[in-house]
């Protein structure tokens, strides 16, 4: 059983450009992500944890029902869809526990005519094809940067591995649902050799894909044609997803042509 601790607020207006409201119902991530992690520096410069191996032991909001009862009826009118999460995995790999909050939270929200979207590392469960209590409109993301286990267990030691990942998504895809692909933080050629259209094949099935440079890595800065690197991926990119009807979203600071501020790639469903 997880560690717990009660938190004051819940839901709160993210400041990422694609999102709107945001939910982080766990406090650390057992997935260890050594791109670094973003959400792990963040949660040590604020003094939520003490270093990586107190980050990889998650702490549940036992209290985020509740919370969430409080909330929704405040924020309701103000919310167009609310995001499982930024700061943590809600399906993280192997953490049943924080599987099952998540779909409480997601049917919660749904009930109150909430859609949500989902990112994740882990896998998605069946139950989430009900859909008489999960909503039609919600739409679930996983992140994939490379097909390549050995830099998985490298950069994401302890996720599920990425066909794990593909299958749970495209299983959920073939019965309705929407889904759609975060490719972000996604490596420079010095960290891993690959080829950018067989991931963009893997995941050929989604309705939207986020794509999104390597950040805060050493090595990845150092790589000498980084820039030519982005603006080629980014032309892969677009390529495709117009060629087969994809509606895609680049980070910002990722490439000038293509990035934009906004949050229009969910806003509508």
């Amino acid at each position: 059983m997880l560690q717990g601790m009660r938190k004051k607020s819940l839901l709160y207006k993210s400041g990422v450009e694609y999102a709107d409201f945001c939910i982080n119902h766990v406090l650390g991530c057992s997935h260890g992500c050594k791109y670094p992690c973003y959400a792990m520096m963040l949660a040590r410069r604020f003094g939520k944890i003490k270093d990586y191996r107190d980050w990889r032991k998650p702490r549940i909001v036992t209290n985020a029902l509740e919370l969430l009862d409080k909330e929704i009826p405040k924020y309701k009118n103000q919310i167009n869809f609310v995001h499982l999460s930024f700061m943590t995995d809600p399906f993280m790999y192997k953490q049943k526990e924080i599987g099952d909050l998540s779909l409480r939270i997601i049917e919660k929200l749904n009930i109150n005519g909430i859609r949500s979207t989902s990112l994740t590392k882990g896998i998605y469960p069946k139950r989430l094809t009900n859909k008489k209590k999960y909503g039609k409109d919600n739409i679930y993301g996983i992140t994939l940067v490379s097909l390549d286990e050995k830099f998985r267990k490298k950069f994401e030691p302890y996720s599920a591995p990425f066909k794990k990942r593909i299958s749970a998504l495209k299983y959920l895809s073939e019965r309705g649902l929407r889904t759609w692909v975060s490719i972000e933080p996604y490596p420079t050629p010095n960290l891993v050799e690959q080829d950018f259209s067989e991931i963009l094949d893997a995941v050929s099935f989604a309705n939207r894909i986020i794509f999104g440079r390597l950040n805060y890595n050493v090595k990845s800065t150092q790589f000498k044609h980084n820039a030519e690197f982005y603006e080629y991926c980014v032309e892969e990119l677009v390529k495709f997803c117009k060629k087969n009807r994809i509606e895609y979203h680049v980070k910002e600071g990722t490439q000038k042509r293509y990035a934009k501020k906004t949050e229009r790639i969910f806003k509508n469903g």
